[in-house]
């Protein structure tokens, strides 16, 4: 009896087996525009402001999920704050995969960077070694390099100060340098910042422009000779590739040298390999995990860091209210002779919302890197295929006009109230800005206090104010952004001066001053 009631029992296990996957795949995909034979909707991939399209898409399909379909790639589109959760946070033990990305992966050899990775061994060792350097606690001591880097660029601003992103960017290249490998950059046309940025800029600029090269759809085409008529993308990749190995090598040689030499200053580098040299783990393997995250910190760094900034700069031109009201809060709160410091956020909400007000206004990456769906899905009665591209419009979910009203206002007092900062009345874009589920940004917990400080010098440092035209009449600059992985605004007119003659000596006083690496222990 016993018998007969587990074959029973095994069969209808069999059967509800088999009815859920037929189930599964009997289920509709999500709604989207129908498209074309074979191609499906190829042609009518947006190439510039993408997130801008799904967005409509989504609007006219009625849908938070949208389902797209180019030459044998199903594509995803998460338009929700609610849809981006249970998918990616929830569900992302299938949801962190990453596209296969042949020109960048396969031809620029881009395989070792793990934003790009699968949610591998080497991709959680990775994050790992991030985490161990750039979690809550243990960034606290690379602090000191930030404030130096921030102090430096005051100083680019006296002396140039119509270069908004160029100043910017020699501060995040240093902050960068050092923090990673303890690299201290000369202050014009540094060799290592240049070797970093030739090595990095293409495979962003590719990656964020999706459809550029006709590999990435159609990936058999890697194996045609570089001599082949139309082929010039081999050729590009193996010099972008030869460009990437020296970016990886050079700055790491270097770091490690100064270990040897005992000049070193703490940086993720050596943090790492002391720490793998005490555990008596310090194998070819583990060196080689260190070498591509300090690598790839400068790919993810530089642009986010750089990019909210230059949006901060542009609303407070076009916004001269919020710029004298940061200052007013500032001038009650910093004492002559000092500059800005963390453990002053506390006392400076408005400050801080704006911040937060910057990587909303103008999000940094607007949809950001895609997912890829591991195994079969279903949601909310569609089915999700497996290999999936899995896109979250971070821009959709930032202007969500449910969470901001009047979402494409600059308007840093969304996050007050009373006096105080307040992310119930609006959400804290974090929940958005850093990323999604296993693939949230490991360096957030760097990124966000540089940033942080690097608005607030600004701020008490120097009076940004529109430029004027031929006729003394005021310039209202125009919100123009280019369309990358990562946003930035176009070049803009403005007025940048230091706000006393106390203040340009102060910021004299900054440059010759080292920073004291025990001024800050404290949490922030």
């Amino acid at each position: 009896m016993e018998t007969i009631q587990f074959i029973f029992t095994a069969l209808a296990a069999v059967w509800l087996f088999n009815w859920a996957i037929k189930r599964r795949f009997q289920l509709p995909l999500p709604p989207g525009p129908k498209g074309l034979p074979l191609v499906g909707n190829l042609f009518e991939m947006p190439r510039d402001f993408p997130w801008e399209k799904y967005h409509e898409w989504c609007k006219e399909y009625n849908t938070d999920t949208l389902h797209l379909y180019a030459a044998g790639k199903h594509i995803i589109v998460l338009d929700s704050p609610q849809a981006a959760a249970d998918l990616l946070d929830k569900r992302s033990l299938i949801y962190s995969g990453r596209p296969r990305l042949p020109m960048i992966k396969e031809l620029m050899g881009w395989d070792w960077f793990f934003g790009f990775r699968n949610y591998d061994e080497t991709c959680r060792l990775h994050r790992k070694l991030i985490n161990q350097a750039f979690n809550p606690t243990a960034v606290n001591q690379f602090i000191p390099q930030i404030k130096r880097a921030t102090r430096n660029m005051l100083g680019l601003f006296l002396e140039d100060p119509e270069k908004l992103e160029g100043n910017l960017r020699r501060m995040a290249g240093e902050t960068i340098m050092s923090v990673s490998y303890g690299i201290k950059i000369q202050k014009n046309d540094d060799f290592y910042v240049k070797t970093a940025e030739q090595g990095v800029s293409p495979a962003l600029h590719i990656v964020g422009n999706p459809g550029a090269f006709l590999v990435d759809t159609i990936p058999i085409l890697k194996y045609v000779p570089s001599w082949f008529p139309g082929a010039g993308f081999k050729t590009k990749a193996k010099e972008w590739k030869r460009l990437s190995k020296v970016m990886l090598e050079v700055p790491f040689k270097a770091a490690k040298a100064a270990i040897a030499d005992g000049s070193a200053s703490i940086s993720l580098v050596s943090a790492n390999l002391d720490r793998l040299e005490a555990l008596g783990q310090n194998d070819s393997a583990q060196e080689q995990a260190v070498k591509e995250v300090a690598g790839g910190l400068y790919a993810v760094g530089i642009d986010t860091t750089v990019s909210p900034i230059v949006s901060c700069i542009l609303a407070l031109v076009k916004n001269p209210a919020v710029l004298k009201r940061a200052q007013a809060e500032l001038d009650s709160v910093i004492e002559p002779g000092r500059f800005p410091d963390l453990s002053d956020e506390p006392a400076l909400p408005y400050i801080t919302a704006i911040v937060h007000e910057s990587f909303r206004w103008r999000d940094v990456s607007p949809q950001a890197l895609p997912h890829c769906l591991i195994k079969e899905d279903e949601y909310n009665g569609y089915r999700i295929p497996a290999g999936s591209i899995v896109i979250a419009n971070s821009w959709a979910l930032l202007h969500n006009e449910d969470i901001y009203p009047d979402p494409f206002a600059f308007n840093p007092d969304r996050f007050m109230k009373e006096g105080k900062l307040d992310f119930q009345s609006q959400r804290d874009p974090s929940f958005a800005c850093w990323g999604y589920g296993r693939r949230k940004c490991p360096g957030r917990y760097m990124a966000y206090p540089a940033v942080w400080l690097a608005i607030t010098h600004l701020l008490y440092c120097f009076d940004i104010m529109r430029a004027k035209d031929e006729y003394g009449n005021d310039i209202d600059p125009p919100e123009e952004f280019i369309s990358a992985l990562t946003i930035m605004a176009k070049p803009f007119k403005y007025d940048l001066k230091p706000r006393s003659e106390d203040i340009e000596k102060l910021i004299q006083q900054g440059l010759s001053a080292e920073v004291d690496f025990r001024e800050f222990d404290g949490d922030h």
